[in-house]
C-alpha cells in the first residue's frame, strides 16, 4: 500500500472512467446534500434501473489540487468494501474539474434530523442501542485495517430507511488516515466532535473516533451537543478540560448505564478509552431490558466558563473544515448555542486573547 507520511493512501485499485457520467447514468431528484467542496445527487444507472447515490467532488479547492485528497478517500473505501456498515463503492468517473463517485444510496437519509427530532420523531433509547452497536461494527472494522474516520458525527451517519428504522451506512470518508505505520498529527474534523489531542496537535490514532462516538451517543440520545458554547474558543476548552455535564433534566427516562458507556469513550487520555472492541462488550448494549423511551423536556442552561485557560493547540494551524454532503449544523439543539463550524481554527495567541476579553 502506497501511504505517505500523513497517512494518506496514493495508490488505487478501483478503474476510473473518463467518459461523460451521463452517458451511464441519469440525475433525478433533488440534491441529496451540499458541501463547500462537493454535491450529493441521486441518479439511476441507465443500463440496471438501479438508484445511487453520485457524490461530485471538486479537484481544486481554495486553489490547491486537492485530487490526492480523493484518491485516498476512494482507497478507504476500497479497503472497507466488505464492511456491512461502511456505505459502498459501485463506480469512479473524472472530469477536468470533478471526480465523481457513484455510491450506494441510503434512502433513509442522515441521522442528524431525528437525533434533533422532537419527542415521538426521535430516537428512543431501544434505537440509539441498536444503531450504536451498528456504527461501532463499522468503526470496529475500519479500525481492524488501521483506519480511522476521523469525522464521525450525525450528518455523516446514514439510514438505509426512515420509517421502519433501517440499518446504518458511515459516510464521508475525505478526512480518513491510515495510522499503521504513520506518526499522523493534524488538525482534522468538526469541533464539537474533536477529540482533545487533535486541538493539542498530539499523535492521532483509533481512540481519536471513539471520543467522537461518545459525543455521537450523547447527541443521539438526548439531542443536546455537549460541548458546544457561546464561542469557538469556549468549545474548544469544554474539549481540552472535558467540561460534560449529565443533567437530570435532559437525562431523564435515560438509564445509567447509557451514561457509564459515555462515559467510558469521554476521556482525556486516548490510551483510557474504551476501543470499539471494548464498547461492543458494554452492558449497555448487551442485555439491557426494556430501555424507557427518553424525553426531551428543557436545554441546559449556560455553564459559566472556566477561568483557566485549554491546552493550546499549535501555532498556525488551521482546523479544516470537513467537506461534508450535509448541512443544518445550526438546527442541532444545544447547551449553549451553535457557531459556524467552516471558519479557521483559531491560533494560539488568538485562544488566548479572547478568553482575556
Amino acid at each position: 500500500m502506497m501511504m505517505n507520511k500523513s497517512g494518506m493512501v496514493s495508490k488505487i485499485q478501483t478503474r476510473i472512467r473518463t467518459e461523460p457520467f451521463k452517458n451511464y447514468y441519469d440525475l433525478v431528484g433533488r440534491e441529496l446534500g451540499r458541501g463547500k467542496f462537493a454535491v450529493v445527487k441521486k441518479c439511476v444507472e441507465k443500463s440496471t434501473g438501479k438508484e445511487h447515490a453520485a457524490k461530485f467532488l471538486r479537484k481544486r479547492r481554495k486553489g490547491q489540487d486537492c485530487r490526492m485528497d480523493i484518491i485516498n478517500e476512494i482507497a478507504v473505501l476500497e479497503s472497507a468494501a466488505a464492511n456491512p456498515f461502511v456505505v459502498s463503492l459501485h463506480e469512479v468517473y473524472e472530469t477536468t474539474s470533478e471526480i465523481v463517485l457513484v455510491l450506494e444510496c441510503a434512502a433513509g437519509g442522515e441521522i442528524f434530523s431525528q437525533c434533533v427530532g422532537e419527542n415521538d420523531e426521535a430516537f428512543t433509547e431501544e434505537d440509539v442501542i441498536r444503531l450504536a452497536r451498528q456504527i461501532l461494527k463499522g468503526v470496529a472494522g475500519l479500525h481492524l485495517s488501521n483506519v480511522v474516520h476521523l469525522d464521525l458525527k450525525p450528518q455523516n451517519i446514514l439510514l438505509t430507511s426512515s420509517c421502519p428504522l433501517g440499518d446504518i451506512r458511515i459516510v464521508d470518508f475525505g478526512l480518513s488516515r491510515h495510522v499503521d505505520s504513520a506518526d499522523v498529527r493534524e488538525i482534522l474534523g468538526t469541533p464539537e466532535y474533536v477529540a482533545p489531542e487533535i486541538l493539542n496537535y498530539e499523535p492521532i490514532s483509533t481512540a481519536t473516533d471513539m471520543w467522537s462516538i461518545g459525543v455521537l451517543t450523547y447527541v443521539m440520545l438526548t439531542g443536546v451537543s455537549p460541548f458546544l458554547g457561546d464561542e469557538k474558543q469556549e468549545t474548544f476548552l469544554n474539549i481540552s478540560q472535558v467540561n460534560i455535564e449529565y443533567p437530570q433534566d435532559i437525562f431523564q427516562g435515560i438509564s445509567s448505564l447509557a451514561v457509564d458507556f459515555m462515559k467510558s469513550l469521554l476521556i482525556k487520555d486516548p490510551r483510557q478509552r474504551a476501543s470499539a472492541e471494548d464498547c461492543l462488550k458494554h452492558p449497555w448494549l448487551n442485555g439491557h431490558s426494556s430501555p424507557l423511551p427518553h424525553l426531551r423536556t428543557s436545554l441546559l442552561s449556560e455553564n459559566s466558563q472556566s477561568e483557566s485557560e485549554p491546552e493550546s493547540p499549535s501555532p498556525e494551524l488551521l482546523i479544516v473544515a470537513a467537506y461534508s454532503t450535509c448541512s443544518g449544523q445550526s438546527e442541532m439543539k444545544v447547551a449553549r448555542g451553535p457557531f459556524p463550524f467552516d471558519e479557521p481554527f483559531p491560533t494560539r495567541a488568538k485562544i488566548k486573547q479572547e478568553l482575556i476579553c
